[in-house]
């Protein structure tokens, strides 16, 4: 709430039994607004233009408690999820030791890339199902923030932008990003040079969240028993391709990024 971010009001908490009463954002939430296709009253343009001025609020946030640092560690540990889940159990694929230490290799530079990015407060699953529109209006309620880590100034953004839910035009994406840029504290923008190099930079955060996320819905369909999120792989991995390409990775360096489901 000091930060300026709408989140919900906490009512009672009994720390003692582990319990809090929240304020109830609804049901509404930016994807199921979108999928009704009432956006007469708050439209696509609105929705983006309170969610990157509540992010904006969020980065230049001082947290009340210390955050875990989104580093390399981490980012290997989340495509590990790749490899170990969505290659075997929907693509059909194991992958050897060798094939393994080649993937490190090929990955290890775009993730020291992205690990040397300005760092900010990130909510990190900043995307469509959890900005919930209370009473179906604006502003933005924010829910599932308890896995906020201290990350890269591009990740929050690449999660709505490039949401694996979501299908929005490049060029809608490019004017937003552009936008946000614009937006950005001189410090942080000067770490880039222009906007050209930030939109990478978008573009190579939400490389490495795609990954993660493929491996996460096969892992939550198979370990957990929600198969419903065996369909949000198509989307996600549509996102990878192009960003692999939009980046200039070739196949024959991220072959493993490249392997089909078994039943595409």
């Amino acid at each position: 709430m000091s930060a300026g971010l709408r989140v919900p009001k906490l009512i009672h908490d009994d720390r003692e039994l582990g319990f809090l009463l929240l304020e109830d954002f609804g049901d509404t939430t930016w994807a199921h607004h979108l999928a009704s296709g009432e956006l007469q009253f708050v439209g696509l343009d609105d929705l983006f233009e309170d969610a990157l001025a509540q992010l904006a609020s969020l980065q230049r946030s001082t947290p009340p408690v210390s955050l875990p640092l989104f580093d390399i560690t981490r980012m290997q540990r989340e495509c590990d999820l790749y490899l170990d889940w969505y290659l075997p159990k929907v693509a059909g694929k194991l992958v050897d030791n060798r094939e393994r230490e080649g993937f490190y290799q090929a990955m290890l530079p775009l993730l020291e890339e992205i690990e040397a990015l300005p760092y900010a407060p990130v909510h990190l699953d900043y995307h469509s199902r959890n900005l919930m529109l209370p009473g179906d209006e604006l502003p933005l309620g924010i829910i599932d923030f308890q896995d906020a880590v201290s990350g890269p100034v591009t990740y929050d953004l690449a999660s709505l932008l490039y949401d694996c839910y979501q299908l929005y035009p490049e060029p809608m994406r490019q004017i937003w990003s552009q936008k946000f840029y614009d937006s950005l504290p001189a410090v942080q923008r000067g770490a880039f040079g222009n906007s050209e190099q930030w939109h990478r930079a978008v573009r190579l955060t939400a490389m490495q969240r795609h990954i993660k996320a493929i491996g996460i819905f096969v892992r939550l369909a198979y370990r957990d028993g929600k198969q419903q999120f065996l369909d949000d792989i198509p989307l996600t991995r549509r996102h990878l391709l192009e960003e692999l390409e939009y980046l200039g990775l070739e196949q024959c360096e991220y072959s493993l990024l490249y392997v089909a489901p078994e039943q595409a």
